[in-house]
């Protein structure tokens, strides 16, 4: 009865840090092994081993031990590091530095990556700190954990700078996000600008992700200037939500490639554009024309749209009409992408699962934050995208005509 108290879920979850002869175990057998380590590398740096003498001349000699903490997944443990002083061809001595435990290193590389998959799993530092406490006996703090994070920074540079020209991206979705970072002590909205490529596998990748100060068309100009740059070939097709600043920059760049307009951006624009007791109705109106399955019924229906919506609410049909082709640039698609070509929902989703992520930190420590932990969640595999719909006729060409607008 007693030992049952004593492993019960309440012992458990109150930390308790009794004696465990496994966990005690294991952690001598770490400092052991650890030494060992230490010792066989210095061993072979002088030559010799304890108390030995060379043949050849002594390298070096021994210096004593000094006390050294290292935080691995196995806990924290306090190692002696042997010391010792090599002495080189021109006769002039050096301190021997481990190469296996790097010089003011803390933390084992699986550590700092733990510490960086707790905190993407959506806490905040101090919570990483708290929720790992007795893993590491305490002694990862906030701060520690914010350096292993900053680590991941040198991942994210490499990724930003590689080279895009062997990505075989036949369709490109482009969107924005707002998130708050903390710019000069105040949290400040900023905009930051996605691009997902869809791979002739039905494969999405995340090509880039920026934050470039807003959304305007120097904004998308640099942002899309970047990715050409770096040899990103011009896609066959482009879906976007309609930002004028960032169709005005694919037409600087691709002008000739095929742009589809997002259709739920459009329809929340239309919403707006109604009284609210006329949603309803124009929700119906709207989804009845864009779902439609052919080509020609969707024709058919936006005219109707476009007749009836002009004598109800002439602001709704000026806002269709406004997109033009590009809102059903998809019917050029074989009927299997028209799904998946429609809108941005990719990015959204994305965007969804990173607020979710987010809400501990209502305001990111600063603005590069934002974009390197959206692409860190993607890296880490915390978010994973699915292929395309449709993806077996991603090779077809594009029809030629676009929808008939004639009223």
């Amino acid at each position: 009865m007693k030992e049952d108290i004593e492993t019960s879920t309440f012992a458990l979850l109150a930390g308790d840090g009794g004696f465990d002869p496994l966990e005690d175990g294991v952690r001598q057998r770490v400092r052991i092994f650890i030494k060992a380590i230490l010792e066989e590398e210095l061993q072979a740096a002088l030559g010799r081993g304890r108390y030995e003498r060379s043949a050849g001349g002594a390298r070096g000699h021994r210096n004593g031990h000094r006390e050294r903490q290292i935080i691995g997944t196995f806990g924290a443990e306090t190692v002696k590091v042997p010391r010792a002083r090599l002495v080189d061809d021109r006769g002039e001595t050096s301190e021997w530095r481990s190469r296996a435990l790097r010089r003011y290193q803390r933390l084992t590389r699986k550590a700092e990556a733990l510490i960086a998959a707790v905190y993407l799993a959506g806490t905040n530092t101090r919570r990483v700190k708290r929720a790992l406490f007795s893993l590491f006996d305490g002694a990862v703090s906030k701060d520690v954990v914010s350096r292993a994070w900053r680590k991941v920074k040198v991942d994210w540079e490499a990724w930003c700078a590689r080279n895009l020209a062997g990505e075989a991206i036949v369709r490109l979705i482009l969107d924005g996000t707002v998130v708050k970072a903390r710019i000069d002590r105040k949290a400040t909205a900023i905009s930051v600008l996605v691009a997902i490529g869809v791979r002739r596998d039905g494969e999405k990748i995340l090509l880039a992700i920026r934050n470039m100060g807003g959304e305007s068309t120097a904004a998308w100009r640099a942002f899309l200037g970047d990715l050409d740059a770096r040899g990103l070939k011009a896609p066959d097709f482009v879906v976007v939500d309609g930002a004028p600043g960032l169709e005005a920059a694919l037409a600087e760049l691709w002008a000739d490639v095929p742009i589809q307009r997002c259709t739920v951006h459009k329809h929340r624009n239309l919403l707006a554009h109604a009284p609210k007791s006329l949603h309803d109705e124009l929700t119906e109106d709207y989804r009845d024309m864009v779902y439609a399955e052919t080509r020609a019924a969707i024709e058919q229906r936006r005219k109707a749209f476009l007749r009836k919506w002009r004598l109800k609410c002439p602001a709704v049909a000026d806002s269709l009409e406004e997109a033009g082709d590009r809102l059903f640039t998809f019917t050029r698609l074989d009927p299997s992408q028209w799904k998946s070509a429609r809108t941005t929902n990719a990015i959204e989703r994305l965007h969804e699962e990173f607020r979710r992520r987010i809400k501990t930190q209502a305001v990111l420590p600063d603005a590069e934050t934002a974009p390197m932990l959206f692409w860190a969640l993607l890296a880490s595999g915390q978010i994973v995208m699915r292929k395309v719909d449709g993806w077996q006729t991603l090779s077809q060409p594009l029809d030629p005509e676009a929808l008939d607008l004639a009223a």
